[in-house]
């Protein structure tokens, strides 16, 4: 009695497969004879980082340089139109399909920024999240921690923190700011010598903290707490110009 049962739930499974494949299949081929009538552009922007807008998305989809509305779905380069949205520095990550209404569907996910490279002579420019280096936009500023100094000149040739070490070590460093609530509120800006070495621009108390290279960052974050919690109540918040946190073990003050 048992094989036969089992049999039967093979055939139940066996015939549902073959009528999803069916579906699929019907769905494939409507698909194919569907002209395209209208571009939807879905833009994933749950961070609200407004460097680009729909309008934008449609303009770089126009000017793949194909015509799109009125062909048929399936004569459509979407890979191609990837390619134009991905060289987009602005855009992470582009996903086209077609619907079974006739649309295009563009989704659009965008970077967002970690860090502001400013400069005196040049424009400025954004580190996202993943390390790439994007241009700023007319239409969005958004509040990140600043970055200057010689050093900056390197960082925008790469066009890719992860190509370097140097670039990966100030990544990890800007990571931890960003997601611990005191320092990403504190640190205001990051100057950077053509050495790599970095100096500390506080929000708050006004000295310069100089915090060396991007290496063993957490521990001289430490002892830049140490120095905000027992140094500066105990001798006064304005009496210190700068302090030093370079040498292992050792806070310097002046």
């Amino acid at each position: 009695m048992k094989w036969k049962l089992n049999i039967r739930r093979e055939i139940k499974v066996v015939t549902a497969l073959l009528a999803i494949s069916f579906l699929i299949a019907f769905s494939e081929r409507k698909l194919d004879a569907l002209v395209c009538k209208n571009i939807v552009i879905e833009l994933d922007n749950e961070n609200e980082n407004h460097f680009l807008d729909e309008a934008d998305v449609m303009k770089l989809v126009e000017s793949s340089g194909q015509p799109i509305k009125g062909t048929a779905l399936d004569h459509i380069n979407l890979r191609a139109i990837e390619t134009k949205l991905k060289f987009d520095k602005h855009i992470l990550d582009a996903d086209l399909y077609g619907d079974l209404k006739g649309n295009l569907v563009v989704n659009v996910e965008l970077r967002r920024p970690l860090a502001r490279i400013v400069q005196a002579d040049a424009p400025d420019a954004y580190i996202a999240e993943d390390g790439v280096i994007m241009p700023v936009s007319e239409k969005y500023s958004s509040r990140v921690v600043l970055i200057s100094g010689p050093y900056v000149k390197r960082l925008l040739e790469s066009e890719d923190l992860n190509k370097t070490e140097e670039g990966q070590q100030l990544m990890a460093m800007l990571e931890f700011i960003n997601e611990d609530r005191f320092w990403k509120a504190q640190v205001a800006q990051l100057d950077i010598s053509s050495q790599g070495k970095i100096t500390i621009l506080p929000q708050v108390t006004g000295q310069r903290v100089e915090f060396g290279l991007a290496q063993d960052f957490e521990n001289k974050f430490r002892k830049l707490m140490i120095f905000y919690k027992e140094i500066l109540p105990q001798r006064g918040w304005t009496r210190y110009d700068r302090v030093n946190l370079e040498y292992e073990g050792q806070i310097i003050a002046e």
